[in-house]
């Protein structure tokens, strides 16, 4: 069965951050369609490319070299296919190679391993990218393709669940004690998100993952919304509560001092994050509802400003030039971007060779939420910086 075709659980892994945050999303979600995106769809080939190189590499008799290129051949027949997904996915086939090496003795490796965790979560079940066992570890590996957003393997709820799957169906065959997870997202960083718990704590998340399936399920669920829960919610732009929720912090009406404190601007900062979202798709859904001949009460949809564009090039180039216009005022030469240079010339050749004339340099100042890994910087000169500066 191809990855596009697989059944998804109502109380799936993959959106168990929403339905632990936000009960009442479940039943809401279900009077809308369940669409999907390019961006989707383009994650679906990349991992069944995933999928490929790992069968090859893990089980080369049933995956042998022949098979692997013939598959691959058809992948790229997909529209959304781009020669960058070899890269990508390469990186994600080194860091499992690099993990199961590091065992002292073979593990074992399930490739896309439908795992079932429906013990704590009523008909729970999902699809695991990568597990691999050996002695009393489990690990749980997971793909993400998507270059929009982050995603960490700290507690992460989908992680576990599949976690709970794993050591459902594999906990009597090894001694687990220790469960390993991992998110490889090569689009937005080279290094792989990881976390590492106990069975012990495992099952701490197991109990939580229970009630709070056994509250989603309710027909009375209350909402929660919360910026990264409604981020890929199918209600969230019709949703009242997450619409009162919004408007409640846009326009809050306490009476008090009119200037605002560090600390106010801390918590409106994080209270806010989804107000300018939730406008987003305010827009968008009136436009949508605008053009399809409803009506949106102060507002309608106009033709937006046009671009200009050659009807043929080459014949208005030939024109202006038999016109008398030079033609190196009609063309331009500028060399590439060094992403663009790099993705021309592959990741790793384009280390080996260029590597060494490549600086990072410090990026701009950003505002990020304290959970960030990243160290904190402040424009205050210590006394020892001051001192280096004087001599």
């Amino acid at each position: 069965m191809s990855h596009a075709e697989r059944s998804h659980a109502v109380l799936s892994a993959s959106s168990s951050h929403r339905w632990m945050t936000c009960p009442g999303s479940v039943h809401l979600e279900q009077q809308f369609p369940d669409t999907t995106s390019e961006a989707a769809r383009e994650g679906t080939l990349a991992h069944e490319l995933a999928e490929l190189k790992l069968r090859n590499y893990f089980y080369t008799k049933e995956c042998g070299k022949r098979k692997l290129n013939a598959d691959i051949k058809k992948l790229k027949e997909n529209p959304l296919w781009d020669d960058e997904m070899m890269g990508y996915t390469d990186d994600y086939l080194d860091y499992i190679k690099r993990l199961a090496l590091s065992f002292d003795a073979k593990p074992s490796v399930i490739i896309e391993d439908r795992v079932d965790f429906s013990r704590w979560v009523p008909e729970g079940f999902g699809t695991a990218d990568c597990i691999l066992i050996s002695g009393d570890t489990l690990c749980v590996i997971d793909l993400k393709y998507g270059k929009g957003v982050k995603v960490d393997a700290e507690r992460n709820p989908q992680l576990q669940l599949y976690a709970l799957g794993a050591y459902a169906a594999y906990g009597m065959l090894y001694p687990i004690k220790r469960i390993h997870m991992a998110i490889v997202q090569p689009r937005l960083s080279s290094d792989a998100s990881e976390w590492t718990c106990t069975t012990e704590g495992l099952m701490v998340f197991a109990d939580c993952a229970e009630a709070a399936a056994k509250e989603a399920l309710k027909e009375d669920a209350p909402f929660h919304p919360e910026e990264s829960a409604c981020r890929f919610c199918r209600a969230k732009t019709q949703c009242r509560a997450r619409a009162e929720h919004n408007v409640k912090l846009a326009f809050f009406t306490d009476k008090k001092p009119p200037l605002i404190t560090n600390d106010e601007v801390g918590a409106f900062l994080k209270q806010g994050e989804d107000v300018a979202k939730w406008l987003a798709d305010l827009k968008d859904y009136a436009l949508s509802q605008c053009l399809a001949g409803k009506e949106i009460p102060g507002w309608k949809a106009v033709e937006g400003r046009g671009s200009r564009d050659w009807i043929d090039m080459d014949t208005a180039f030939a024109a202006l030039t038999k016109g008398g216009i030079s033609e190196a005022l009609l063309w331009e030469r500028k060399p590439l971007s060094l992403a663009q240079v790099e993705k021309v010339v592959g990741k790793k050749e384009f280390t080996a060779i260029a590597g060494e004339y490549v600086i990072k340099k410090p990026g701009k100042p950003a505002l990020v939420p304290e959970s960030d890994k990243r160290e904190a910087i402040t424009n205050i000169v210590t006394a020892e910086e001051a001192f280096k500066e004087e001599k």
